[in-house]
């Protein structure tokens, strides 16, 4: 992205945010960027494209932050997480996504909404797949609704938790009180084997091809954190899959050292191993 058309999108997130995104013209954005209208159609068909484009830059940018966290710590670690959230909940907050989500999904314009909808379920898919590398196995089948319930007390927890406190406050309290709560909950349901949604659901939610790198990268994760469960006395294992992971989160992965430590593991772990040069080979070839 040049530094013109960034300039843009950062142009017009800040009338958005001060005027309403449905307030805001395509000449307001114009003036106040300083380009001609011939200028803005060359980098958006629409002001719907363009929001979208700020949506994904929002969440590009606290993605990768959020993974960052991650960074030679234990994938199992609950600690982690909450940090995680934390610093997804407050790139949103500095961002001010939340009102501009809110302003658009209850628009009736069924572009944004589907768009937002996706965006859901990624969330959703971020939990699901962290609450899974916190668990053992058995809570895989109420991953769904325990990533639903998550969302759902994150949300309210923090609109009345403001309320009281101020809207400045650190939101870790509420963060972990949360997780707390979601952790005990699938410890009940595993023993009363109470299912609402099953996770497979989102697959049918989120498709592939609305899964973009979110989903590779994060099925790479939860086999490296599953290798780090099966061998977590190994020191000489566990440097590997921490180097591994730093690898894959750089800005050029170094494939031939990513294949070759994959390799020297392959023996003690064919299973995992296998899935992840599988996935390695789809999605970093071309990154090579």
């Amino acid at each position: 992205m040049n530094d013109r058309k960034r300039n843009v999108i950062e142009k017009a997130h800040e009338l958005f945010i001060e005027k309403g995104f449905h307030a805001t013209s395509i000449q307001d954005i114009l003036d106040y960027s300083g380009i001609s209208k011939g200028t803005f159609y060359n980098y958006f068909i629409s002001k719907n494209e363009l929001l979208m484009e700020i949506f994904r830059a929002a969440f590009r940018k606290m993605e990768m932050a959020r993974d960052a966290l991650l960074l030679g710590q234990d994938a199992g670690d609950p600690e982690v997480f909450m940090k995680q959230i934390e610093q997804q909940m407050t790139a949103n907050r500095e961002n001010k996504i939340i009102p501009l989500f809110e302003e658009v999904y209850f628009s009736g314009d069924n572009e944004l909404k589907q768009f937002i909808e996706i965006g859901q379920m990624k969330i959703l898919r971020w939990f699901s797949d962290r609450l899974a590398n916190i668990t053992d196995d058995h809570c895989s089948p109420y991953l769904l609704d325990a990533a639903i319930m998550l969302n759902a007390m994150l949300i309210q927890y923090v609109r009345f938790y403001r309320k009281a406190y101020g809207n400045s406050v650190s939101m870790l309290p509420v963060v972990r009180y949360s997780v707390n709560r979601i952790l005990n909950l699938m410890e009940e349901v595993t023993l009363s084997q109470e299912q609402l949604l099953s996770p497979e659901l989102l697959d049918v939610w989120l498709p592939v091809s609305n899964r973009e790198a979110l989903d590779w990268r994060s099925k790479i994760h939860s086999v490296i954190s599953r290798l780090k469960k099966l061998d977590c006395k190994n020191k000489v294992h566990l440097q590997k899959l921490t180097f591994l992971e730093e690898e894959l989160r750089s800005k050029e992965p170094r494939k031939f050292l990513i294949d070759s430590i994959v390799f020297s593991m392959s023996a003690d772990f064919n299973r995992e191993t296998h899935e992840l040069q599988a996935l390695i080979d789809e999605h970093l070839l071309e990154k090579a």
